[in-house]
């Protein structure tokens, strides 16, 4: 899970930055449409729409945007015509990148994405050439300044969580489970007394591709910053490994 944790590491780094900066309330809103669309419309049963909403309003987002998300998503409102589509390509040194998006133009999104690629030493590829390499997950954050770790790593297996993970590098707990009990986990772990930072679907990596000299890393990690910037794109994916000597040169 290294590879991905590295470049989910920036990306969280980022959007701090970004929601101080006010920006990006496209992608909030999108946020909180996709959370919809995968566990409905209420936020007391639905953990990512829930963390959705709240991570829009440290960004500013006013609430009559997120009242026009949430009727978009759940099929109201006269614009509502937007659809989920992926993204699957090779980046610089061979590294695997799945972007997951959501766009009401679909040959806008394809030609920036595109554009991206072929920028930056890629290669945008045809659906399902790098899908089969990540396998879905559910993924809990608590901040380690919400609880004793021993306490609730028992707390997260007796949940039914697949694993536990605390890298000294990152500032929350992982907690894994399987796509289809993320919502039980997520709820229990609340039971027992923790604050959920957010609890998600994503997708992790099953081998991973290093890159060690700089002109690779340098063109990746633009063409993922770019991608990641676009208003459309969900979430973005990458199976690479990079030392944080290189990750801090270029990010």
């Amino acid at each position: 899970m290294s590879g991905h944790s590295k470049w989910a590491t920036i990306k969280h780094k980022k959007a701090k930055v970004d929601a101080q900066r006010g920006v990006s309330f496209a992608k909030a809103s999108r946020d909180i449409m996709v959370a919809v669309k995968e566990g409905g419309a209420d936020p007391a049963g639905n953990f990512r729409l829930k963390t959705a909403i709240e991570k829009a309003k440290e960004a500013g987002l006013p609430n009559d945007n997120i009242k026009r998300a949430l009727e978009k998503a759940s099929g109201g409102g006269a614009d509502s015509n937007i659809e989920d589509i992926n993204y699957e390509g090779y980046g610089p040194g061979g590294v695997a990148i799945l972007i997951e998006a959501m766009t009401d133009n679909r040959n806008r999104t394809a030609g920036d994405i595109r554009s991206y690629f072929n920028k930056n030493n890629g290669n945008l590829g045809e659906t399902g050439c790098v899908g089969w390499m990540f396998k879905e997950e559910g993924v809990i954050s608590v901040e380690k300044n919400n609880g004793n770790q021993d306490e609730l790593f028992d707390a997260a297996i007796n949940a039914g969580a697949e694993d536990f993970l605390a890298s000294e590098e990152d500032e929350d707990f992982k907690i894994v489970t399987t796509p289809d009990t993320l919502q039980v986990v997520a709820e229990e772990i609340e039971k027992s007394g923790y604050k959920i930072k957010s609890a998600e679907k994503t997708k992790t990596p099953q081998n991973t591709v290093p890159v060690q000299d700089e002109e690779t890393a340098k063109y990746l990690l633009r063409l993922l910053g770019s991608i990641e910037d676009h208003d459309d794109v969900q979430n973005v994916y990458a199976n690479f490994e990079m030392s944080d000597e290189l990750l801090e040169k270029f990010s």
